[in-house]
């Protein structure tokens, strides 16, 4: 109701705006500064009522996933035939839907219900959900979730963030989740009617360090209370759920909060790229939590949480880089001046080249820090490595991927302009996502 009276204080304000009278009267620039606040205002209170979250019957312990029983220790390249399975199909999906809807996602900035829909029937949630709690997780699939998030990247990064945060919040829940938080939680995500749900990291800071954060969360009897500012949280208008991290004074720490909690809302400052995941700031204001919404027990691992959410990113990367590949390839080779194809032109071979092997490196190295992961051995030097490389190697396939296209690559009409901007983020973007 809220959003529906906003909605119609700017519509008189817009038709009186429209109006000779305010010139007569001295209160145009009145008028336009009260829309201006309550445009500014009515941006901060979007924000998802959650459902009604329950704890029926917890287990005595929470439901924990083992490496694979078929690793075996060592880096292997070679995936299953279910992972090739599930692939295939992923890889569909996004041929076939995200990337017909991607032009029309980055325009509204939002990922429309019907593609949210058609990722739910897809069941990757279910693969983040162990079999005790619903869901079809057997054992750890790390990999499994890199190999998802580098092909619907492939299709568009925008959309792709948005049908992944739900499955990164899941995996945490998973992960490091108390009896309690999975039966309340991560049960729901196993349901036909799945919450979005996203992970807030990222604050608006030059510089800004995971490690090291602004928002706090204060102790309050039982509760605490959450103040801060996040940027960049995708599905931050839409969410019914939030993993928010913050200082505790112990060091940083991760909360569950629900949609609609008083004091959280969503702001509007629209990102350069990945617009399509609805990536808005996230105002808290003495948000109270329970204590018993604190993420984990003494298993939780906070370096863990942010590298793996940062090797998300890398297959996201990845998946952007290859599209990238995919399409400047063919177009080279039919792009004709001069009375011969343009790839027959060294510098413009060589570029092409280049991309390949770049993107080939930062696959072997995300990859290599993923299946570390997956194994459960420490791979925290091995996910720097990755985003190291992979923040610089993607931004300059973008970069040459426009240049490639020459003139095209700077126009709507074709792709590259939007990977090039989508890339763009893995520089800078923190949270959101979780393998």
């Amino acid at each position: 109701m809220a959003k529906d009276a906003i909605g119609f204080a700017l519509s008189a304000l817009n038709r009186l705006a429209g109006s000779s009278m305010l010139d007569r009267l001295g209160m145009r620039h009145t008028a336009e500064r009260l829309a201006y606040r309550l445009t500014k205002g009515g941006f901060q209170v979007i924000t998802t009522s959650a459902r009604a979250f329950k704890s029926n019957n917890p287990s005595d312990k929470p439901q924990r996933l083992d490496a694979p029983g078929h690793t075996t220790g060592l880096f292997d390249l070679g995936i299953t035939d279910e992972q090739q399975m599930i692939r295939d199909s992923v890889r569909a999906f996004a041929a076939e839907v995200l990337r017909e809807n991607a032009e029309q996602s980055d325009a509204e900035q939002r990922t429309s219900d019907d593609v949210q829909s058609q990722a739910r029937e897809l069941g990757l949630n279910f693969f983040a959900v162990p079999e005790a709690l619903g869901g079809a997780a057997a054992e750890r699939s790390t990999v499994t979730s890199m190999l998802v998030a580098e092909e619907l990247a492939r299709g568009d990064m925008g959309q792709a963030v948005a049908v992944l945060a739900p499955m990164g919040v899941a995996n945490a829940l998973t992960r490091w989740g108390s009896a309690v938080q999975q039966d309340k939680y991560l049960s729901t995500f196993a349901g036909e009617d799945a919450p979005l749900a996203t992970i807030a990291v990222c604050e608006p800071r030059p510089l800004f360090d995971p490690m090291t954060l602004r928002t706090t969360a204060t102790r309050d009897g039982d509760d605490w209370l959450l103040s801060g500012e996040k940027s960049l949280v995708p599905l931050a208008a839409e969410a019914e759920l939030f993993l928010v991290a913050a200082e505790t004074g112990d060091g940083p720490a991760v909360f569950i909060v629900e949609g609609g909690s008083e004091g959280l809302s969503a702001g509007d400052d629209p990102a350069m790229g990945i617009r399509a995941s609805g990536q808005r700031p996230l105002l808290l204001d003495k948000v109270r939590v329970p204590d018993a919404n604190r993420l984990g027990d003494d298993d939780f691992n906070y370096r863990e949480f942010i590298d793996l959410g940062t090797l998300a990113w890398c297959a996201l990367a990845i998946g952007t880089a290859q599209a990238v590949l995919d399409y400047v390839v063919p177009y080279c080779n039919e792009r004709k001046a001069f009375g011969e194809p343009i790839s027959h032109r060294q510098a413009v071979a060589f570029m092409v080249a280049d991309i390949a092997i770049e993107l080939d490196a930062m696959r072997m190295l995300t990859y290599r820090a993923v299946c570390r992961a997956e194994q459960g051995k420490p791979f925290q030097r091995e996910t720097h490595l990755a985003r190291t490389l992979v923040k610089d190697k993607a931004m300059q396939i973008g970069t040459d991927g426009v240049q490639l296209l020459g003139g095209h690559g700077f126009t709507h009409e074709y792709p590259v302009e939007r990977w090039y901007r989508d890339l763009r983020a893995i520089g800078v973007v923190f949270g959101g996502l979780h393998l």
